[in-house]
């Protein structure tokens, strides 16, 4: 009996041990960091144990992330570190729910080393001198993307004004029956826009709050696109589209012209070559069109960041994170990816893509690194320097959209995609908005 005893509290132990979770010295929330799957997710963790010596557990929600991370940090989840972006942060603190790295930053020879977090990074989301989050990659803009062997083809050169584009998309519907141009609501239009000097979101003048897209400059812009929409080359999805349905028609020859991010421009030629090798597919990131004081007017991309939460417990290692992160070795695992499962390394040193780091594109949360001093092995996907060196040049400048765009966006939108779609006048649209903003006091 005593034996009988023994045996089945021993089993009850070893149960009861063997459904225990051991607390792991590092919690991560990320939306973008790690593997392209979960099989591939359980690896990069692996790594990253390896280098850093610790047990890591590393959250990566499969979608709805913003609402996922802001509900963890209501209620004080022990998360160590969290990935967001630069617009979150006044939410963040008002509810007090990021730490004020500041002091944490200036002690790391790694985070304070602006040969590898350059000033500027930094001064993007400069809060009264504070730092209350540290960079995780470069972030560029959006602009224009163009089929480029389209404009060749069709012996044109990159369109520049209004009619420029107006004659490439009539083109690209008469020779390939594609539409002109797609996108995802008004995101981002900035590049056309541009046109009229009208910036997206929120724009301060002499003290008052106003919405350029919501002004009487901007009833033309509707009005033309109205007019792509009414001679078939507009996609005519574009108000309900995600990001993933103009993806598709633009690398599948559907559309001529897209509205993106520049780290998009090598992605869309990297994929489409990889699956087609013999494709003459070849993306571009052009300027958008000029205002009336001759500058182009694009948007610059809201720092992402990772953010040490209140409620953390191992802030050390947050930090350790931070510092390998920022150094060569995490910069090879957030580009390449894994080591012999996404790159080898031949016995010379060089390294190799495997088929699956191929169709990965280099992008393991940190496709552009901030660093100075490192050089990606591969160098950039192709069209990506060149987009990028548009945003810079074009001195593009993140959009200001505070929590009252929450209630102010819809409004713009509603009516902004009635007269895009010929319901109503461009200047009945912008009547309208200006009438809903005053009276909600969301404009001054």
């Amino acid at each position: 009996m005593k034996s009988m005893l023994s045996l089945g509290m021993g089993a009850l132990l070893a149960a009861l041990l063997s459904t225990t979770t051991i607390a792991a010295d590092l919690r991560i929330l990320t939306a973008v960091a790690g593997g392209k799957d979960t099989a591939e997710q359980e690896l990069f963790v692996k790594e990253l144990e390896q280098h850093l010596g610790m047990t890591i557990e590393m959250v990566k929600p499969e979608s709805d992330y913003d609402n996922v991370l802001f509900t963890a940090l209501a209620s004080g989840e022990d998360y160590d570190l969290v990935y967001g972006d630069s617009s979150m942060l006044p939410k963040f603190l008002e509810q007090g729910a990021v730490v004020d790295v500041t002091d944490l930053v200036a002690k790391s020879a790694v985070l304070s080393n602006e040969a590898e977090i350059p000033a500027g990074e930094w001064k993007l989301f400069d809060v009264y001198g504070k730092k209350y989050g540290v960079p995780n990659k470069f972030e560029g803009g959006t602009m224009p993307v163009v089929r480029e062997d389209w404009v060749k083809e069709f012996g044109m050169t990159d369109p520049v004004t209004l009619d420029d584009w107006m004659a490439f998309f009539k083109k690209a519907k008469e020779v390939k029956g594609a539409y002109g141009l797609s996108m995802a609501g008004l995101y981002d239009i900035q590049g056309f826009m541009s046109a009229k000097g009208l910036k997206a979101g929120y724009v301060t003048v002499d003290g008052k709050r106003t919405i350029p897209y919501a002004t009487d400059a901007a009833a033309s812009m509707y009005d033309w696109f109205a007019t792509l929409y009414k001679d078939g080359l507009l996609d005519p999805a574009f108000a309900t589209n995600g990001s993933g349905e103009f993806r598709k028609l633009f690398m599948s020859d559907r559309v001529a012209a897209v509205t993106y991010w520049d780290a998009w421009v090598g992605l869309f030629n990297n994929i489409v070559h990889t699956e087609n090798a013999a494709s003459t597919f070849e993306a571009k990131g052009i300027p958008g069109v000029p205002g009336p004081d001759g500058k182009v007017m694009l948007r610059r991309g809201e720092s992402s960041l990772w953010f040490i939460p209140a409620s953390a417990k191992h802030v050390n290692n947050a930090i350790k994170f931070l510092e390998f992160w920022h150094s060569t070795p995490g910069y090879v695992m957030g580009t390449l990816g894994i080591k012999d499962v996404d790159y080898t390394v031949k016995a010379d040193g060089t390294f190799e893509l495997t088929e699956q780091g191929k169709k990965h594109g280099m992008d393991h949360g940190s496709p552009r690194v901030s660093s100075t001093t490192w050089t990606n092995p591969f160098g950039m996907l192709p069209g990506v320097l060149e987009a990028q060196t548009v945003i810079l040049n074009s001195g593009a400048t993140v959009e200001d959209k505070p929590a009252a765009w929450a209630d102010a966006g819809p409004i713009v939108e509603k009516y902004a995609f009635a007269a895009m779609s010929g319901e109503i006048t461009g200047a009945d649209a912008v009547k309208k908005m200006q009438a809903d903003l005053k009276a909600a006091k969301l404009i001054d």
